[in-house]
């Protein structure tokens, strides 16, 4: 496969992941009353862990040599990426709106994974991809501000904010640990160690919950959006990621993740029926603009073969 085709490729995974992501938000603030943080995230990735027995298992056993040479990266990344990122929007859900959540959180993971990539990864930062990311945040606070500098000026953290932004540093923090993931690991067998890891470390502090006199109302909504999280948000999303990543690297993906919002808002007029206005599309279309600019050099760099 050609660069170029490698970067159509991790552009397309990188899209469809942010595309199912989506209603994670939503999910963080409507079901806040009838389940408790750390049980939905629990639930969620045993889901998935459970889902990923026939995917990955083969895979895991075939990479267990090199998974058991690189065991702190990947409990690492299972720390960040699993046991804490939706953690800590499913407890942000229980203080901020889920607009919040999607554009706090989207806003500032872009620029943590910019940062720690130069940091850490050594990652060139151009000009132009700056650029890109500048302006799809200009879009976000286009949307957040509703198109009033007031609103803007006078815009202020709440607790459910804090949360949020931990959880935006930790997933920063997760393509990070990915992207220095050995090759000789392979995705199915990365996601299932992850999983399984980020599973075992939730569990405790699940059941402290419950034993602390946490409920859940069960019902067959809440027990399809448990399914939709561990089929769809972790399973499917995350093998998308992490293939974009290595296509990608960790600090150009990490952009996709303004789609989030975007994508949200025409979920929230299909499904909620909610009013969608010229700021909205305004925004969307300043976040799609900040992407294509932060992509095109790179894609008209590559040489002709």
């Amino acid at each position: 496969m050609s660069n170029k085709q490698h970067t159509i490729e991790g552009i397309g995974l990188a899209v469809l992941a942010t595309l199912v992501w989506s209603g994670n938000f939503i999910v963080a603030r409507a079901i806040n009353q009838d389940i408790p943080p750390f049980m939905l995230a629990f639930l969620r990735w045993g889901t998935a862990s459970i889902i990923m027995l026939p995917i990955g298992w083969a895979a895991f056993r075939q990479d267990w040599a090199a998974i058991k040479k690189a065991l702190p990266i990947v409990t690492f990344a299972a720390f960040t990426g699993i046991s804490l990122f939706n953690t800590f929007i499913y407890v942000a859900g229980h203080f901020s709106s889920a607009i919040s959540l999607a554009l706090i959180g989207t806003t500032s993971s872009p620029v943590f994974s910019f940062i720690l990539a130069r940091i850490f990864l050594k990652e060139r930062i151009p000009a132009w991809r700056m650029l890109g990311l500048l302006i799809c945040i200009s879009g976000i606070l286009l949307l957040l501000s509703q198109g009033s500098l007031e609103v803007l000026l006078h815009f202020r953290f709440t607790q459910g904010d804090w949360w949020i932004l931990a959880a935006a540093l930790s997933f920063a923090l997760y393509n990070i640990a990915t992207r220095k993931k050995p090759a000789t690991i392979s995705p199915k067998a990365y996601l299932f160690s992850t999983f399984w890891i980020g599973t075992i470390i939730l569990l405790p502090f699940a059941l402290l919950e419950v034993g602390m006199g946490a409920t859940i109302n069960w019902s067959w909504s809440l027990a399809g959006i448990v399914l939709y999280l561990g089929a769809g948000a972790s399973v499917i999303s995350f093998l998308c990621w992490n293939i974009a990543i290595a296509r990608l690297g960790a600090a150009r993906t990490a952009i996709f993740g303004n789609l989030i919002p975007v994508f949200s808002s025409i979920e929230a007029v299909l499904i909620l029926h909610e009013k969608i206005t010229w700021i909205h599309i305004l925004g969307m279309t300043v976040v799609i603009v900040g992407l294509i600019i932060a992509n095109l050099r790179a894609t008209a760099a590559i040489p002709k073969r």
